[in-house]
């Protein structure tokens, strides 16, 4: 070097630097390595950055002030550099003897760099890059090199007389201040590219044009965190996601993976299927083919070989996820490489700083500059690490957007056979529970690869340290690991089926919820509740035999280092005399143990985590591989035949493997035609019309459906959304064509009562509409759509029979707003049948015959058998014309839909039809031909509008239904931690306090006698007390780690008391909250507390308390350690405490608002999700999918929008704490350093050490904090649902019992019904549905009750039943005013057949007899009078039919019929039908009639009728109208009175 530099130029002189007061650098260093550092670094990352730049091309960014600014310093830099080497070149010239080659080669150096670096400036400008980071570090390098040349110049200059060198003097003070200057500037950011997505948005995310140093600290987040902390935030406050964060990036990539993984399957699999068919000997094959024996190519085996192979290949998952998100993620991964290798510099300088106390003679700036190195090194661990959590979280954010988003996506196209195996419930967990997992996995995930180096990197140290004794505590590790991976693997077992609990729990609690009304209508709330408080107990049973898992296991990792330490210790003195255990061996040792303990503490975690997440890719990947419906099933391109649909020889199931429904089904459909279909219950009718949407399996033959398809389903599916948004349903709204369709739909008169009219929001699953009112917006939906092929699933059930016979005449009959289109309709009306085109007639999944009306009459076959039966009345229902419009506008001012007339006797060919008929049935009737319906006025599209001023279910004159969730705002109020504490048992929450304080003072006592032990060593009096020093220092240890142990587990069995309590309480309050909640509540917000917000309770919050307890009293015990042995550190404490306690509150408000704005806005998700899964079909149909994907990714995207600032929280709270953390091991050391002379070099190393571990916990404390305040909402949202509702609904709800109001065991005796007075309403603050009703029914009489859609018909059964309870006046049954006796004494003794059948999954006998009070005959007999008998018997499984969620596999017509069956069995006085027989065919409807009229003969029936025919025989009839009796009489004497009833019959034909 000195040839290089020049004689009497040394590189290094040790006296020079570092044995002296004043130190400084030789001058060749300062010329030769101090320069080279920045320019060496700079060209090593050139290359790398560029192809970086050109592969991410952000756009161009215009050159600005700062830009001109930073370009112009950087040639001036190069010209300041060059102008040193033109003056070296000058002095050689002048002077005879050469100059140094330094002289040359640094000027030179240093100034290409400095055109590197202004080229650079200007590519990054041309890339878009806002803020440069390469450049920051290069600048702040240079800056850092230059300083000591700075100082030593200056010293030089003032120590000799005058300047030697004035131009190189000048130079180097020009270059310091431009490169001090570019500092400076490279901090702030330049503007955002051209057209970037930033300039439009109007919220952008500040981190995409943050500064570098912003970036690192996470600076740009500070506006957000006042913001939260001025005031609790809201949506609008929310920055938009960045466009890698956003489902549309990151969903189609994952997707894209996935698609490429199935491919590379099934082609492995393909040539698999070759080798083997090709392995197959000849002879067997020959002996296969005479299906004779012998040879091993027995086609079974063949097939045995095949699935064999199937089963091991199912595309990974896990390999698409990797090749998706895996490049992102190992950037996280290379930060962590870094801060692993930073982390063990710490011990090395404390092990220098012991030694700087122990040697009393060397210059004291060494301690202060170790002081600065530790806080240094500590600074850059913090911004390191950070910056790799950010990476994993944001990763962990991308898994979850993409699994939901795939998950969604795979939901629109599975088949009904997957559909099966996944309930509703279930998928929904996969969303919630298991995209979780992933997302909670990644940010631990680096763990694998670095817990391991860092236990390495730990032992090579250690060894350094104490030599081979560290084996021992090696030792002590790996014993604890099998005990712990059986804990590990004891507890996954224990995961597993403590998910099966859940997932049936949530499941029951789904279908408990949806058939609520149905549960309280029979008073069967006991034995549910019973059922799911059977699967909680089991559940918790599983919770605390993990409970206790966990406590052996956190006690073995509590205990692991200290183990360690001991072991290690008390083998190193032991081992050898001449061992002394100083204070430096010991405390090193310990930091080092520390560092230990982290990554041992973590890969159990990690490992169970990985566990949980393989169980969870192992559902979703099973559901992602489901089977699809097949898109081709139905041909749609096929468009050269006259038929709209054709299906030739097609036979269909529902699975594979299941019996086919649809046997050899021939049909040929002409376009523009109508078909009706029509056969008996569950003959497969809505079976066909499945097959025609390509939802059935195929087994043969082939469907061709020309055009576009609507199709509406027998039960109409209903959006959570406005009803004109269900009626558009994606189409652009046209003012004309809408108020047609909702004309013709009768619905105008529905939308004057509705509150918002068509902008009312209706609730999910259209609670809010009443039956017949869903059918129309699902028929009007349809008729919007505009579609070529429409069909129509029994559209007309639920709708009165005038209302029918409107939608009939203007919507699907031949007069009808679709004539000209293919309709097939799927029907039990027989009024209808003449008018159709065709006839299609379904037996048992065959077609028994198919032609048009008059056809099959001459055929004689069973369709005309079953017409003379049936349609005496119905037929001529349809001859009636009004005689006189005048008449009827004066009769029915009020009836909007009687307005309409009959249009089709305009139609002669369909006349002529009809007359034949009537011959041939031998009915004389009037020629039909009425001259006055010639002229009968067309009412299609006309203005003409009805008042009705009520409706049965009127909602308050808001839009808004549903309420919005409210999201708590502000701080978590006191009343919920003592909630909790009080569930827990307030003593043992004290005495678990006690334990955790005990605990450290074991342990600073544990460490306090190592530091009394270490400075033994001095004193010389080594062998004397080793044994008494190792046994007191075990002992203490021990006691912590038994503390630990008896601290877990008493806090564990506390939250299973807790968890337990606070269920219980939810599910009472839930089976006794009033109807009319959950009329105005969706389920998936009920569910929600049961699902998310228990699993908070009883998983999440205990952990949360633990870690909370642990490192609250861990950082106690760090500030006793410190100030204990430096007590001038307690002045320190107070201005880092005041920091802390700011910096705590600006977190924890923003961010416990974050992760509520989360909560609320995750509840959408699911709830848009399981609306969808229960209108696939729908969807489907109307080729939707499309939108509603987009529509699912918004919502995804809506919700990680607050939840992207809640990670960025975390990492920004993070830098700071640590930062604290940092200047609490720089005071440690800089007291250390400034007491040296009265401090023992132990005492150091104490507080040193302990300092070191305070970062981790104070981090943890502020996060639990915010964890906790943030799950303990979950508390506090449990507590709102189990109270508040019984606080506004407490007049309503009754207890079930009332002990000293039981009416007698045989009450009702008669069955006399009295109304006094009575008027109800269905929420405070609402309008009347019943006015004042007055009326006697005496025991055994029948009464119909009938009045159009909003009368309040249901509303007065309901109020029998004290659904709804009086506003004023009373009912009486049988003398006992049902006010006041217990709601399941007067429900028990009531039977309701109600208007929707609703099933439980399990099976038939529990949806017959829950509480099992009944024997099999009875069971059988009801079945045998409901006629599902035959049925029955038919399965295998008879009584122990499995009925699916909801009662899927059974048809809407059994499902009724059930509900008969559940009628006939409780046998009671008094029996309630509720347009039951709405979705029957007629047969069927006539074998109920004639059940009720004989097995109810003496009980007394009040039915709600929309087929008058059914009443006509009835002892009287009550007609309602707007809440008030308008009628009530017999039959007979209404007709007489020409009435409203009178109408209603006329409508239907019944009187001439």
């Amino acid at each position: 070097m000195e040839h290089f530099c020049g004689s009497g130029r040394p590189l290094w002189d040790a006296n020079l630097t570092l044995y002296t007061e004043h130190p400084d650098l030789s001058e060749c260093f300062q010329l030769s390595v101090l320069s080279w550092i920045p320019c060496i670094y700079l060209w090593l990352t050139f290359p790398f950055y560029v192809l970086y730049l050109k592969r991410n091309n952000k756009g161009y960014i215009m050159m600005s002030i700062l830009n001109r600014v930073k370009t112009i310093f950087g040639f001036i830099l190069w010209i300041v550099c060059w102008t040193d080497l033109f003056s070296a070149f000058h002095e050689m010239q002048q002077s005879s003897g050469p100059k140094p080659p330094i002289f040359f080669v640094t000027p030179l150096v240093v100034g290409m760099t400095m055109l590197l670096a202004t080229f650079l400036i200007q590519f990054e400008r041309l890339r878009g890059v806002q803020s440069s980071g390469v450049l920051f570090i290069f600048w702040a390098l240079s800056v850092l090199s230059a300083i000591v040349p700075f100082r030593s110049k200056i010293l030089q200059a003032s120590a000799k007389a005058e300047i030697e060198d004035k131009l190189r003097f000048t130079t180097f003070y020009i270059y310091f201040g431009l490169i001090l200057a570019e500092l400076l500037l490279s901090c702030f950011s330049e503007k955002p590219p051209l057209f970037s997505d930033v300039v439009t948005d109007p919220n952008p995310c500040p981190e995409s044009g943050a500064g570098f140093l912003s970036t690192m600290t996470f600076w740009w987040f500070t506006r957000m965190a006042i913001k939260g902390y001025k005031s609790p935030l809201e949506n609008k406050d929310l920055w938009s996601l960045n466009k890698r964060d956003r489902s549309d990036v990151i969903v189609p990539n994952l997707l894209k993976e996935w698609e490429v993984e199935k491919a590379r399957v099934q082609s492995q699999q393909d040539k698999q299927t070759q080798a083997l068919y090709s392995k197959v000997p000849s002879g067997g094959a020959a002996a296969a083919n005479n299906h004779a024996g012998g040879g091993t190519g027995s086609p079974e085996e063949v097939e045995v070989l095949l699935t064999k192979q199937k089963v091991s290949h199912q595309p990974s998952f896990l390999r698409s996820l990797l090749r998706a998100f895996g490049p992102y993620f190992l950037m996280g991964s290379a930060y962590k490489l870094l801060q692993d290798l930073i982390t063990f510099v710490n011990p090395q300088l404390l092990s220098l700083l012991i030694s700087f106390i122990k040697n009393k003679d060397v210059p004291s700036w060494w301690g202060f500059a170790l002081a600065f190195l530790m806080f240094g090194c500590a600074i850059l661990q913090t911004l390191i690490l950070h910056q790799h959590f950010q990476y994993c979280f944001v990763t962990g954010m991308h898994l979850r957007s993409a699994i939901i988003g795939a998950i969604y996506r795979k939901s629109l196209v599975i088949t009904n056979e997957a559909k099966r195996s996944s309930t509703v419930g279930e998928v929904v967990n996969l969303m919630s529970v298991d995209a979780q997992r992933f997302m909670d996995l990644t940010t631990f995930l680096n763990m694998l690869w670095s817990a391991p180096l860092q236990i390495v990197l730990a032992l090579f140290f250690l060894w350094q340290n104490l030599g081979p004794s560290v084996l021992a505590g090696v030792a002590v590790m790996i014993l604890l690991i099998p005990l712990n991976a059986a804990i590990a693997m004891k507890t996954r077992a224990y995961q597993v089926e403590q998910m099966q609990y859940k997932d049936a729990r949530i499941k029951l609690m789904n279908e408990i919820l949806n058939g609520i009304k149905v549960l309280k209508l029979y008073a069967w709330e006991k034995s549910f509740q019973e059922k799911v408080l059977e699967i909680r107990r089991k559940e918790l049973s599983v919770l605390r035999k993990t409970a206790y898992l966990s406590a052996v296991s956190i006690m073995a990792w509590t205990s692991a280092p200290f183990m360690v330490a001991l072991t290690s210790f008390a083998v190193y003195v032991t081992v050898d005399e001449n061992n002394v255990l100083d204070a430096q061996k010991a405390f090193v040792s310990l930091a080092l143990f520390n560092i230990l303990r982290f990554p041992l503490n973590m890969l159990p975690q990690v490992i169970s985590s990985i566990v949980q997440a393989s169980v969870s890719l192992k559902r979703i990947q099973d559901f992602l591989s489901h089977d699809e419906l097949d898109p081709e099933a139905v041909d749609r391109k096929h468009t050269g035949s006259e038929f709209a649909v054709a299906v030739i020889n097609g036979s269909y199931s529902w699975a594979k493997q299941d019996p086919t429904t649809l046997h050899n089904i021939n049909v040929m459909v002409p376009q523009g035609t109508l078909l009706a279909v029509v056969g008996h219950v569950g003959c497969g009718k809505s079976s066909l019309v499945s097959a025609l949407l390509g939802e059935m399996e195929k087994l043969e033959g082939q469907i061709t459906v020309k055009g576009s398809v609507a199709y509406v389903p027998q039960q109409a599916w209903i959006q959570n959304a406005t009803l004109r948004d269900n009626i558009l349903f994606g189409q652009p709204y046209v003012e004309q064509k809408y108020r047609c369709v909702l004309e013709a739909c009768a619905l105008v008169t529905d939308l004057e009562v509705l509150p918002g009219g068509d902008q009312t929001e209706i609730g999910e699953k259209g609670i809010n509409l009443s039956g017949g009112q869903r059918q129309r917006v699902s028929l009007a939906r349809a008729l919007y759509s505009d579609a070529d092929v429409y069909l129509l699933d029994d559209p007309l059930s639920a709708v009165d029979a005038h209302v029918a016979k409107h939608i009939f005449d203007h919507v699907i009959g031949p007069e009808g707003a679709l004539q000209g289109k293919t309709r097939i309709l799927v029907t039990h009306g027989i009024s209808f049948l003449p008018q159709v085109d065709n006839i299609l007639v379904m037996v048992d999944g065959r077609v028994s015959e198919m032609g048009s009306f008059q056809d099959l009459l001459k055929q004689n076959g069973a369709f005309a058998e079953f017409l003379r039966n049936y349609s005496m009345e119905d037929i001529i229902e349809d001859e009636m014309t009004m005689e006189m419009i005048e008449e009827e506008d004066e009769s029915f001012p009020d009836d909007a839909l009687s307005n309409h007339t009959d249009m089709v006797d305009n139609e002669p060919v369909v006349n002529e039809a009809r007359r034949q008929f009537m011959r041939q049935i031998s009915i004389m009737s009037s020629d039909g031909e009425n001259p006055k319906s010639k002229s009968i006025r067309k009412r299609r599209c006309s203005e003409l509008k009805h008042a009705e001023p009520t409706a049965e279910k009127t909602e308050p004159k808001v839009d808004k239904l549903i309420q919005a969730e409210t999201a708590e705002t502000g701080k978590v109020k006191m009343k919920v931690y003592l909630e909790y504490v009080k569930a827990v048992g307030p003593l043992l929450s004290l005495f678990i306090c006690f334990l955790y304080g005990c605990q450290s003072a074991s342990a600073i006592g544990a460490n306090i006698w190592l530091t009394q032990w270490t400075n033994d060593a001095k004193f010389n009096k080594t062998e004397t007390d080793t044994n008494m020093r190792v046994g007191v220092y075990a002992v203490l240890g021990m006691t912590q780690g038994f503390l630990v142990m008896l601290s877990t587990l008493i806090l564990s069995l506390g939250k299973i008391k807790a968890a337990r309590k606070l269920h219980a309480m939810l599910l009472e309050n839930k089976f006794h909250t009033p109807q009319a909640f959950y009329d105005t509540t969706p389920l998936g917000r009920i569910i929600n507390r049961f699902s998310k917000d228990i699993y908070v309770i009883d998983e999440a919050l205990p952990s949360t308390i633990l870690m909370f307890l642990g490192t609250f009293f861990n950082s106690i015990s760090v500030m006793i350690v410190i100030i204990f042995s430096t007590p001038i550190f307690a002045v320190v404490i107070i201005p880092l405490a005041l920091i802390y306690f700011f910096v705590q509150r600006f977190y924890v408000a923003t961010s416990r608002q974050l992760k509520r704005l989360e909560s609320v806005s995750r509840s959408p998700i699911y709830s848009h999700f399981s609306e969808t899964i229960t209108g696939t079909s729908v969807i489907r149909a109307y080729g939707r999918s499309t939108a509603f994907v987009l529509l699912s990714d918004s919502k995804v995207d809506e919700n990680q929008k607050s939840y992207y600032p809640g990670i960025v929280a975390n990492r920004w709270l993070g830098v700071r704490i640590e930062f604290i953390g940092n200047c609490i091991v720089l005071f440690a050391a800089l007291f250390a350093v400034l007491g040296k002379d009265h401090l023992t070099d132990s005492l150091v190393g104490l507080s040193v050490s302990y300092a070191l571990q305070v970062t981790m916990s104070l981090n943890w404390m502020v996060r639990m904090t915010s964890d906790l305040e943030s799950n303990i909402v979950a508390v506090e949202r449990v507590k709102e649902y189990s109270e508040t509702h019984r606080l506004i609904y407490l007049i309503l709800s009754a207890p079930w019992e009332i002990e000293d109001k039981k009416p007698p065991s045989n009450w009702p005796p008669q069955g006399n019904v009295e109304f006094r007075d009575y008027s109800v309403r269905y929420r405070e603050g609402l309008d009347l549905v019943l006015k004042n009703l007055s009326l006697q029914v005496k025991g055994g009489e029948k009464i119909g009750i009938v009045g159009r859609t909003g009368a309040g018909k249901s509303s007065m059964t309901l109020c029998l039943f004290r659904l709804l309870e009086a506003a004023s006046g009373d009912i009486t049954i049988d003398d006992v005013k049902i006010a006041e006796i217990g709601l399941h004494d007067l429900r028990s003794k009531l039977t309701i057949i109600p208007q929707e059948p609703v099933l439980f999954s399990g099976t038939l006998r529990m949806n017959l007899d829950p509480f099992e009070k009944y024997s099999d005959d009875d069971l059988w007999k009801s079945l045998e009078l409901s006629h599902l008998k035959k049925f029955v018997s038919n399965q295998s499984s008879k009584l122990d039919l499995e009925c699916s969620e909801g009662g899927e596999n059974l048809s809407v017509g059994q499902r009724q019929l059930v509900c008969l069956a559940r009628a006939l069995l409780r046998k009671t006085r008094i029996l309630i039908l509720d347009e039951a027989t709405a979705a029957i065919d007629l047969e069927t409807d006539d074998l109920i009639q004639s059940t009720i009229r004989t097995q109810f003969e003496d009980c007394t029936v009040f039915t709600i009728a929309h087929r008058l025919n059914t009443i006509m025989d009835y002892n009287r009839v009550l007609v309602l109208d707007k809440g008030q009796i308008a009628e009530f009489d017999t039959p007979t004497n209404l007709i007489s009175q020409r009435g409203i009833f009178y109408g209603m019959a006329k409508d239907a034909g019944l009187v001439l």
